[in-house]
């Protein structure tokens, strides 16, 4: 033990306390101390969270005397971390079930990647191109560990995850989330598009009639001692844990088993494939449990189950178990089976209750999610689960009651089927309750046939002799008797189904009639109408009145947000008529809720395809924004539409000249509105004529300050308290937020995002800047900054950058702003994708040649600092030749790492620098790179590069080799 370590514990070990937890470094300190650690019961912290922190500190970058960051050197130090992370996984025998649960894929990778280093596998080789039996017996199971791993990862990636919901915004955190997040999409991408070299040697695999051995901490200590301390023991010796042939095939089997039923979605071969490798798990499952020697457990509880349902070599049940554990979302023809595995399961009642329910719950879940086609199977399933529960004595569930409120014949067609699959002798069991509901239908009893008739009459009864029943067929659900509140029931169900604004005043009409002891517009609670206007309606004294005019309303309102503008333009235009007769106040309310509905049917329709809205609605639109009517009711989203739909369609001249000074004044959005409109319009100008921008850079920054509180606490201490969302700015930080996501105009947009743009680059602590077109026209300090909350500024740059792109996303000046922020969040790959989608959205993907303000040199050193970061050194000496003055000291530093994560020598045809290739040529005859020099050399031996040539045919060559270069990069980073 450390001398820190044994210090700290006798300071400790005179109170009883939980033992401090053992750190990380003081294993490096101490050789045995990992041993004696894993040894214990519960040692803290766990092994699994060891792996994350050796792995993590051994791939920590490195800072240089020039403050750059480094790749993590491969030093004593990091080996060692790299060494006991192994050893912690041999520890746990190497049970992916294990790893899988506790480690994320990136760390899992980097650990599996190790031991395929540490187990002698050559560096870049194909596994599908390795002969296995010739391997050492580590060396082989190396590679069948990291291909199962990569297969379930493959198969696991397709499941669906629930969203975790998310905290208060860090942005710490959620860089780190999103690096972590972008990390295991890349790999995942890797992995499947090798899929079909890991199947081939997973069946290579099967083909090994040996056992293998997996390294123990034991053969990796030996590994890491000197060639010459080994005594004769080789990573070729049986020293390590023994598998088994046999426990090799089973576990094998069950994984091709997995992703071939994943990818037989749409091919019965390959599921037929799945079901054989299943079999083949089964027969195996025996002869490893007999010699069960605890290297793989995770696979044991399927496989139980998997031995039940494989008995007598059943094949629905193999379906109905692929679908309540499902590998991925089951394919048509499987639930097809499905349906007929439940028509048979009628006349035995094998399956469970539980089961039954539980499958049709998950088909419902799956059709609720939008996938249409499972309807007509969730019919089927649903009456043979009610079938079955009749003949079983149940009660009939709830939901085959709702299938069969609107009958049709392929519906009652299947119910005949299912009853006359039963083909039960003696008297058929029938349950009231489904008999009454079904025979209520007109079209049930017609597509009876005449015998089948009369037995259903018989029979009910004999169930019930008190009912008379006749044998004609029933003409309307509504001449079954029925009490009044049946009636109410049915109306009331009816009244929240129906958008036809006369049928919902007759159906009022009838249920007043009924009693009056109900207040109507509270039979759905979806109905929802603002409080401003709530108060109003519900002081309508007549009942009737009241409800109808709240109903319409509310299904006025549902129609609009769901873009049912069609309905809800009829709701409302009923809605007007009523309140018209008595209610001026109603009136005009509903005059502007109609003006709302017009703002969004033109901005959903005609306003798409750029057509400029009618001069009438432009009209009505100024007439709101200018009403001075006392006691009038009103929204605040009417007044930020029409704001909105304004500077949308650049009605600057109205905004800035015309409005009324009063309502700049008491009217937020119209202030906001007249700023932006102001500051558009003298785009660009003379820096005299830029008042306005100073006006609405204040009012901005006055919205994200924060407002400061000083609170005495009980100890005497003075704390500071920051209150996020500041009163003293005209509107909300979040309010702001909403205003600017109704907004379209290309111009105002960019003025908005070059705004907080520059209020995120004023703040102190900032490294990198982020450019934004006219960000010149800012005022370029604050007097306060310690008042401005660039948290949420940063997080509201984000938001709008992310907006805008939604509106364009060509849009290269905004994809370079996207860029940019990555770029400071040190999210590389993200910043050289946006980069170079910038420079594609504007020289038709780099056939033309890139303007020079979009990729400026601030650009292009940007990308050279991700490629640099990436490790992609030659990619870092290519863009070097793009600044206006080549950077040929960055170039060869970049090219003197011999470490390059990037196509190296395949690059050199893409240089035209010819100083930069004759430093090449030098640099791989000093190596002894004969290969690469000479492809240096038939680089720089072209004769475009021909110094004598004329500038016109050099720029042409160089053009030339930016175009191919700039286009190999999109396809890797795209």
């Amino acid at each position: 033990m450390s001398a820190e370590a044994a210090d700290r514990e006798a300071a400790t070990s005179s109170r009883p306390c939980t033992p401090p937890q053992t750190s990380w470094f003081e294993f490096l300190l101490e050789e045995s101390l990992l041993e004696q650690h894993l040894q214990k019961p519960s040692p803290d912290p766990p092994p699994v969270q060891l792996i994350v922190q050796f792995l993590e500190q051994a791939s920590k970058p490195s800072v240089n005397e020039q403050n750059q960051v480094q790749p993590p050197p491969d030093n004593k130090r990091n080996r060692i971390l790299k060494l006991l992370a192994l050893k912690v996984a041999a520890h746990l025998k190497w049970d992916l079930d294990v790893l899988e649960k506790s480690l994320s894929v990136p760390v899992l990778n980097m650990l599996l990647n190790e031991l395929l280093c540490i187990s002698k596998v050559p560096p870049g080789t194909k596994h599908v191109d390795v002969d296995l039996s010739s391997l050492p017996p580590t060396t082989a199971m190396a590679i069948v560990l990291y291909n199962r791993w990569a297969i379930r990862t493959i198969v696991q990636s397709s499941f669906p995850v629930k969203q975790v919901k998310p905290g208060p915004p860090q942005l710490n955190v959620m860089n780190q989330m999103q690096q972590e997040k972008e990390l295991t999409e890349n790999i995942l991408k890797v992995l499947k598009e090798q899929a079909a070299d890991s199947i081939l040697v997973l069946e290579g695999a099967l083909k090994l009639n040996k056992d293998l051995y997996v390294h123990t901490i034991r053969t990796l200590d030996l590994l890491a001692m000197e060639p010459g301390m080994v005594n004769g023991e080789t990573e070729s010796s049986t020293a390590g844990l023994k598998i088994s042939a046999e426990e090799i095939q089973c576990q094998v089997c069950y994984d091709l088993g997995a992703i071939y039923f994943q990818q037989g979605s749409t091919n019965a071969a390959i599921h037929e494939n799945a079901k054989e490798k299943f079999f083949k798990t089964k027969e195996l499952i025996a002869k490893v449990t007999r010699n069960f020697t605890g290297f793989w457990r995770e696979f044991f509880s399927h496989c139980a189950l998997l031995e039940m349902i494989l008995i007598g070599c059943n094949k629905k049940l193999l379906y109905l178990y692929v679908l309540h554990y499902p590998l991925t979302i089951p394919t048509m023809f499987v639930l097809q089976d499905v349906v007929k595995i439940f028509l048979e399961d009628n006349l035995t009642l094998s399956l469970p209750v539980q089961f039954r329910q539980s499958v049709l719950r998950e088909l419902f879940q799956k059709a609720q999610q939008g996938n249409d086609a499972l309807d007509e199977v969730c019919f089927k399933v649903c009456v043979c689960n009610t079938v079955c529960d009749v003949l079983q004595g149940r009660i009939i569930d709830i939901q085959f009651c709702q299938l069969f409120l609107k009958p049709n014949k392929e519906k009652i067609d299947f119910l005949l089927e299912v009853r006359n699959c039963l083909k039960l002798e003696g008297e058929t069991v029938f349950n009231l309750q489904l008999v009454f509901m079904i025979s209520s239908h007109e079209l049930f009893i017609k597509l009876l046939k005449d015998d089948e008739r009369k037995l259903l009459l018989d029979q009910m009864r004999k169930r019930s002799p008190r009912i008379n029943l006749c044998t004609k067929p029933i003409t309307s659900f509504y001449d079954i008797p029925a009490s009044a509140s049946v009636n109410i029931g049915q109306l009331e169900h009816q009244l929240i189904l129906s958008v036809d604004p006369w049928r919902i005043r007759q159906i009022l009409i009838e249920l007043h009639g009924m009693t009056s002891e109900r207040q109507f517009w509270t039979v759905s609670n979806k109905w929802e109408v603002p409080n401003v206007y709530g108060n109003v309606i519900l002081g309508i004294k007549d009942n009737l009145t009241r409800d109808l005019v709240y109903i319409l309303m509310a299904k006025g309102l549902h129609c609009c947000a769901i873009k049912d503008f069609v309905h809800a333009k009829q709701l409302f235009a009923a809605c007007l008529e009523l309140v018209t007769e008595f209610s001026p106040k109603l009136r005009q309310v509903m005059l502007n809720e109609m003006l709302l509905l017009d703002i969004y049917t033109h901005e959903a329709g005609a306003g798409v395809s750029g057509e400029r809205p009618p001069s009438d609605l432009i009209s009505r639109v100024r007439g709101y924004l200018e009403m001075r009517v006392p006691d009038i009711p009103l929204r605040q989203v009417i007044a930020e539409e029409c704001v909105a739909f304004l500077l949308n369609w650049r009605e600057n001249e109205y905004l800035t000249m015309q409005v009324p000074l009063a309502l700049v004044q008491t009217n937020p959005y119209v202030k906001l509105g007249q700023l932006l409109a102001a500051t558009c319009k003298e785009l660009p100008g003379p820096k005299e004529s830029r008042r306005t921008a100073k006006d609405l850079w204040e009012v901005v920054v006055q919205i994200c300050s924060v407002s400061n509180q000083h609170k005495r606490g009980n100890d005497g201490r003075v704390s500071l308290i920051k209150h996020r969302e500041s009163t003293l700015g005209i509107m909300y930080r979040s309010e702001l937020l909403s205003f600017i996501k109704k907004l379209r105009e290309p111009l105002v947009l960019t003025t908005i995002l070059s705004l907080f743009v520059k209020l995120h680059n004023v703040r102190e602590d900032i490294v990198n800047d982020i450019a934004a077109e006219h960000i010149s026209i800012w005022p370029s300090s604050i007097p306060n900054l310690q008042s401005v909350d660039f948290e949420a500024v940063a997080v509201t740059v984000k938001e709008l950058v992310s907006y805008a792109l939604t509106i364009n996303a060509n849009n290269h000046f905004w994809l370079i702003i996207q860029a940019d922020i990555y770029f400071a969040t040190n999210q590389y790959s993200a910043a050289l994708h946006y980069y170079l989608q910038a420079g594609a959205v504007c020289s038709d993907f780099f056939n033309k040649m890139v303007p020079p303000d979009v990729y400026t040199d601030q650009v292009i050193k940007r990308m050279i600092k991700c490629c640099s970061l990436l490790n992609c050194h030659t990619q870092v000496a290519i863009l070097c030749q793009f600044l206006r003055e080549v950077d040929y000291k960055t170039a060869f530093k970049a090219l003197q790492e011999q470490n390059s994560h990037d196509a190296m020598d395949s690059y050199y045809e893409y240089i035209w620098d010819v100083t930069i290739l004759e430093y090449l040529t030098y640099l791989h005859h000093k190596r002894g790179e004969t290969d690469k020099r000479q492809i240096a050399i038939k680089a720089i031996g072209q004769t475009e590069l021909n110094a004598s040539n004329p500038e016109e045919v050099l720029q042409l060559a160089a053009q030339r080799r930016k175009k191919k270069f700039l286009q190999a990069m999109a396809k890797l980073y795209f």
